[in-house]
């Protein structure tokens, strides 16, 4: 592996990180250390989520106008400031502030998918490189709740701190060994905009894209659904203890990775085109749905692998197919734009899932089955062989 797709790679895996040491140890931190309500812990969930789906597009934008490498290294070290900030707050206000602060520099991963498309050299290699992210992010989720536990025996807010340092010495890396991948010819001479929901009006009017994102949008509500009422599900339906529903969160992410850094590469990128990979993903996630919703121990440990593969596989072929169907002065922006959907469905589907979970246990996985034939349906209405076959 080349230099630069290291530093990219790390970069990711430093955001991620980041939100792996969140999970376990926010609850303390705010809650223990602070005495915030329940109400205001998950706000700060929710506070990152929305500035980061305004961010995003902005971001990729300015990158595909000024180049990848100023944006990634400015975002970079803001995400480092925002980890300081929340790590020495004294007062709530400063907690939300640095929550804020990382939000907006959320556009970090955008970018780095953005440098990877750049360097592909053809259809597989950058769903190839999206794979890597994709198994960074399934490493980083796995070592990030660990690390945050066992950094929380010294203080609840050491964690934090030590994200700070790390996204810091990202910088650092970065700046030395990074080139910018955009060349001028490439760049984007529109102007801008500052209004973060012009990108995302402008999208609904791409008729090429247009069904792609609905795609998108309908694949994020979905997941995010289900997996928001995960822990809930498996204590309340299934009597899982805290020790059991960790290892189905490692179990999950250990799939993603493995099928991000081997799989899609070696098998499914040379089996099947990006489109045969969408329709089949979509049909086994909305499987794996309907498998956790049984309430049955075993029946859900089964689901486990079905989603983690086919969530894993869909985020690839979903941007992959984004960024080859984009003008290419405009891939950050397209980029960022799924990207910033992706954080509007963290802000709408805990809500959602809680209503559903709250009628009925099982409901929010049926609900997000129902949600994935949808968007079985929109992708195979876009017609079918619209890809040349993206395999060797």
């Amino acid at each position: 592996m080349n230099k630069q797709k290291f530093t990219i790679l790390f970069t990711v895996f430093v955001d991620v990180l980041g939100f792996g040491i969140v999970i376990p140890v926010l609850p303390y931190y705010v809650g223990g250390d602070f005495g915030a309500s329940a109400f205001t812990i998950t706000m700060l969930f929710a506070v990152f989520a929305f500035f980061s789906f305004l961010s995003s597009p902005f971001l990729g934008a300015l990158s595909d106008k000024i180049g990848r490498r100023p944006v990634l290294l400015i975002s970079i070290f803001s995400t480092a400031v925002g980890w300081f900030v929340f790590a020495s707050a004294h007062t709530i206000w400063l907690l939300f502030l640095g929550r804020i602060i990382d939000g907006v520099a959320a556009g970090n991963y955008t970018i780095a998918q953005s440098y990877l498309v750049d360097i592909a050299h053809d259809d597989k290699e950058r769903s190839a490189n999206l794979g890597l992210i994709g198994a960074t992010w399934g490493i980083g989720f796995v070592v990030g709740p660990s690390l945050g536990g066992f950094l929380s025996t010294t203080s609840h807010s050491l964690p934090f701190l030590f994200t700070g340092f790390l996204a810091l010495a990202n910088t650092v890396v970065a700046y030395f060994s990074l080139p910018e991948t955009l060349p001028p010819d490439k760049r984007r001479t529109a102007p801008i905009t500052y209004n973060p929901f012009t990108p995302l009006a402008r999208a609904l009017y791409d008729k090429p894209l247009r069904p792609l994102y609905i795609s998108w949008i309908l694949f994020g509500l979905a997941f995010m659904t289900s997996q928001t009422v995960f822990a809930l599900y498996t204590e309340r339906a299934l009597e899982f203890d805290s020790f059991t529903t960790g290892l189905m969160f490692t179990g999950s992410g250990l799939f993603m990775a493995l099928n991000q850094a081997v799989f899609l590469r070696s098998f499914w990128l040379k089996q099947y085109t990006e489109s045969q990979l969408e329709f089949g993903m979509l049909s086994a996630m909305g499987v794996s749905m309907v498998l956790m919703g049984i309430r049955n121990p075993y029946v859900f440990a089964v689901s486990i692998p079905i989603l983690s593969v086919a969530h894993s596989t869909l985020r690839v072929v979903f941007v992959s197919r984004a960024a080859g169907l984009a003008d290419p002065t405009m891939k950050g922006e397209i980029i960022g734009i799924m990207s910033s959907v992706i954080a509007a469905m963290m802000v709408v589907g805990p809500p959602l899932a809680g209503i559903l979970f709250e009628w009925n246990y099982s409901l929010p996985f049926f609900a997000a089955a129902a949600v994935c034939a949808l968007a079985l349906w929109i992708s195979h209405k876009r017609g079918k062989g619209v890809d040349k076959t993206v395999g060797v």
